[in-house]
């Protein structure tokens, strides 16, 4: 394993162990740098309109296409970083 892949599950990690949930805007952030970090641009249909926090999650995700793995992976490093502080 590399550096960053070590440093990222170490993030994955942390971010359990926060003792107050971030805002809904920074939850989505995470989660979208998670995925494109971990399986890339994003795949599949958007939800439909009446799944709220699944077309939300899609549309969050979706804003980071064209984005290394590696880049999201540093960005979600930093920003549980950011919120460990």
């Amino acid at each position: 394993m590399t550096e960053l892949n070590d440093a990222f599950e170490n993030a994955l990690k942390d971010i359990k162990k926060l003792t107050t949930r971030p805002d809904d805007a920074t939850m989505l952030k995470l989660y979208a740098l998670y995925k494109q970090g971990s399986v890339g641009d994003v795949k599949g249909d958007k939800p439909g309109f009446f799944d709220f926090v699944g077309a939300a999650k899609y549309e969050a995700w979706e804003k980071n296409q064209g984005m290394s793995t590696d880049e999201a992976k540093q960005q979600y490093i930093d920003l549980v970083n950011k919120l460990g502080s």
